[in-house]
């Protein structure tokens, strides 16, 4: 059955509704944000919002505040679906590393062999509006990174405009998102500014009616203090990341660049001016992704890996005992054939129809054969370095021939006995 490309991505990425939606691997943790926006509002339109429905009399305006919150509070859940739920701009790993660096080889010694293997250059530089820029080799994708693109160790995958993963969203924060984001981040901080404004205004509407103090307004109402500390504390997180991103928007950089290369003073090649920057990030359409998550996964013929150090040894050591073996069996074979002869003049024939590679065996074996103790040592020898003279192909011919002639005058006498 074929499989999609969601059912066998390699990244730490969760999928729903089919690969329709692509979350990080810390998913949950989009619940627990989800949960901090809910949760209040609903107090909040229980508690405050609901009493302050007749308190303006024209238009129905007290209706307006409750509306207010709760279309706020979905379009506030809306960007942040679309920030967590979206590819942020990851680029498709390779199932293999570049084809015009495949080729290139370096030699490592060790155990006095070479071995060959594939290196990659750990840079390359690429024009960015006129000036270089090296990126990176990943190791991981098996690619080189385009600008501004960064691994993310936590999604275990290369993003384009990296600028960070958030753990509330549950994603990385990256080219096709960073709008949403920021949009989310702004939005969450004037939510928190209408609930803590209208709560200090229902606070006010108290003491007006009682007559009160602001304390006796306060113990009326503690939903109201309540929300308003906890609209305070927010303020500062998401307030203080809307400000700090808003310089980041202005300036062209991404939070990744800001807290590597600010030390280093480089130049910032991608600033094309406030404005610019600022219609960069929201005037210019998303663009797509390059992944299809439904398509159907097309399969490769594997390529196989070049060996390491210790693999090309074995495979080394393997096809010199493959030789060795073939040529013990080449070996006794000639032995048995030499064995069936009757006749020292078969035996003869036999040795010139072989080359001089084979000549050499066989007048060793005819010794052996013919049980003649004063060659044993010299047929040894040739054992010994049959081996050998097989490879290199290198014979002492003469004593071949003095070695089958002294054969002969042995067995001379008892020729009759054939």
């Amino acid at each position: 059955m074929a499989k999609r490309v969601y059912q066998v991505w390699k990244g730490s990425n969760y999928f729903f509704l089919g690969g329709r939606l692509i979350f990080g691997p810390d998913a949950k943790s989009v619940l627990i944000s989800l949960l901090l926006i809910i949760v209040p509002v609903t107090v909040f339109c229980v508690f405050v919002a609901r009493h302050l429905r007749h308190e303006f009399s024209s238009y129905n305006a007290g209706y307006a505040i409750l509306a207010v919150a709760i279309i706020f509070t979905i379009h506030v859940l809306a960007l942040l679906l679309l920030t967590s739920a979206r590819d942020p701009g990851i680029v498709p790993r390779n199932s293999h590393p570049p084809e015009e660096f495949r080729h290139e080889f370096s030699a490592s010694v060790e155990g006095g062999r070479q071995t060959p293997s594939l290196q990659f250059p750990r840079t390359k530089e690429v024009i960015v509006n006129g000036m270089p820029v090296r990126v990176k080799y990943c190791d991981t994708c098996m690619l080189y990174r385009p600008p501004r693109c960064s691994h993310c160790s936590i999604c275990n995958n290369c993003v384009e405009r990296f600028d960070h993963h958030c753990p509330w969203v549950g994603q990385c924060i990256g080219l096709r998102n960073y709008r949403f984001f920021f949009c989310f981040v702004s939005s969450a901080m004037l939510l928190c500014i209408y609930v803590f404004a209208i709560c200090a205004l229902y606070i006010k509407v108290l003491m007006d009616n009682s007559q009160g103090t602001v304390w006796k307004a306060m113990k009326e109402s503690p939903a109201s203090v309540i929300l308003m500390a906890y609209c305070f504390i927010s303020l500062w997180f998401v307030g203080g990341l809307t400000g700090f991103h808003l310089y980041l928007i202005s300036t062209n950089q991404t939070t990744y660049e800001n807290f590597r290369y600010k030390a280093e003073n480089r130049i910032n090649v991608y600033d094309l001016g406030c404005l610019n920057n600022f219609m960069e990030v929201f005037c210019t359409k998303v663009k797509s992704s390059r992944n299809n998550f439904r398509a159907f996964v097309q399969e490769e013929e594997p390529r196989p890996p070049l060996p390491t150090t210790r693999e090309a040894e074995v495979e080394m050591g393997d096809q010199d005992q493959r030789m060795k073996v073939e040529d013990d069996l080449d070996f006794g074979g000639d032995l048995l054939k030499i064995s069936q002869r009757h006749n020292i003049e078969d035996i003869e024939t036999d040795l010139r129809s072989r080359g001089s590679d084979v000549h050499h065996h066989n007048s060793s074996e005819a010794d052996s054969v013919l049980g003649s103790d004063r060659r044993a040592p010299n047929v040894q020898s040739d054992v010994r370095n049959s081996s050998w003279g097989r490879r290199s192909g290198s014979w002492e011919i003469a004593s071949e021939k003095s070695s089958v002639t002294e054969s002969r005058s042995h067995v001379a006498p008892n020729e009759q006995y054939q």
